[in-house]
């Protein structure tokens, strides 16, 4: 029998939410109901402050889908979500110390947490990370990637993994393996062509649970894959998690530096060392002539990382070769490990490793 969108609605109706005491869809808690074949995914998304409570609520809802026929697998994240009343319509009361707020806090198991941003799309970020994971993990390091760009997550693509990630217990997650680095991503939980329609707060709780909930093992760097610009994912990051440092890829064209400016400034106001910055598509040369363009420009990274005080890691050329092999699941330091576009990675993660940073 095939199971259906209304059908697994219909099952976790029969749960009763314990603070509205309707059922929980009805309720507007169970929300992101997707159904793939004979997976069935879904997300409680409730009161920060009432966690505990939805513990036993997550179990029966996950229980009632799997009993549905036709279901061989349940994912059911548990997300926060806290509204609050707008300032003129809360109590006034009488003034209290302020109080601290919680200290970003390590992930089980990982020595350093190593950022990599942008401040605006298409720069090439994604691949930059693959590539670094791959040549940290060639230099013998022990390589995470959390691809944390939900809304568009392109690195089950360019390491050539797929399959759905195992979840032994319900509760964690095992992460895939590729070209030597332990990979998580949001892309391995949604179809490739299905977009994630979150809102913040669920955005933030799916961050969490693949920081917290994926058994990452003994890691000397977890290296996240960030998605463009200075909004949710970023600050929860940094809030949350203790960052040891951040590298900002940006192409040279002042479009793209104005925003990485914009990104090395959110660093800093979080403050998240600045380790450097990248240049992506520096140069290109011919493969019929060798004659040597600069198509978006050369230089203005460099300068750039000058001006504000960090260093500039490398610059990467443009390379169809670079492109073919993300494309093809083995990023270029693995694929053509002698070439002279893995050879800017290479050296990228000799510095990261001298400065003790991966």
């Amino acid at each position: 029998m095939t199971v259906t969108r209304e059908t697994v609605l219909e099952a976790l109706k029969s749960i009763t939410d314990p603070v509205s005491g309707s059922d929980i869809v009805s309720a507007g808690i169970a929300r992101a109901v997707t159904v793939e074949g004979s997976t069935v995914r879904f997300v409680l998304e409730i009161d920060p402050g009432k966690s505990e409570a939805y513990g036993p609520v997550r179990d029966k809802a996950d229980a009632a889908v799997a009993a549905l026929p036709g279901v061989e697998k349940v994912s059911a994240m548990l997300t926060a979500h806290s509204e609050k009343a707008p300032p003129e319509l809360k109590p006034k009361k009488a003034a209290q110390p302020q109080q601290q707020q919680q200290a970003p806090q390590k992930v089980p198991g990982v020595a350093r947490i190593l950022a990599v941003a942008s401040g605006k799309g298409g720069v090439g970020k994604s691949t930059v990370s693959a590539n670094i994971a791959c040549a940290l993990a060639m230099q013998g390091r022990k390589v995470g990637l959390l691809d944390a760009d939900v809304y568009g997550p392109s690195q089950p693509k360019m390491l050539g993994v797929s399959g759905r990630p195992a979840s032994p217990d319900g509760k964690t997650i095992l992460p895939l393996r590729n070209h030597g680095v332990t990979m998580m991503s949001m892309g391995l939980m949604t179809g490739e062509d299905q977009a994630v329609i979150w809102r913040g707060p669920m955005l933030m709780g799916a961050l969490q649970q693949m920081l917290l909930q994926v058994q990452w093992g003994d890691l000397d760097v977890l290296i996240v894959d960030l998605p463009p610009g200075t909004g949710d994912v970023q600050m929860t990051l940094a809030q949350k998690t203790r960052v040891d440092g951040a590298i900002v890829v940006s192409t040279p064209q002042d479009v793209a530096l104005i925003d990485a400016r914009k990104g090395i400034d959110m660093f800093r106001k979080m403050n998240v060392p600045v380790l450097g910055m990248i240049e992506n598509m520096s140069t290109h040369i011919c493969s019929n002539c060798g004659h040597e363009e600069h198509v978006f420009g050369h230089g203005g990274v460099a300068q750039e990382a000058q001006k504000l005080n960090v260093p500039l890691l490398g610059e990467v050329p443009l390379h169809l070769d670079v492109r073919l092999a993300g494309d093809n699941g083995t990023p270029i330091v693995a694929a053509k490990p002698g070439s002279a576009q893995a050879k800017v990675f290479l050296d990228i993660a000799t510095q990261l490793v001298d400065a003790g940073a991966a």
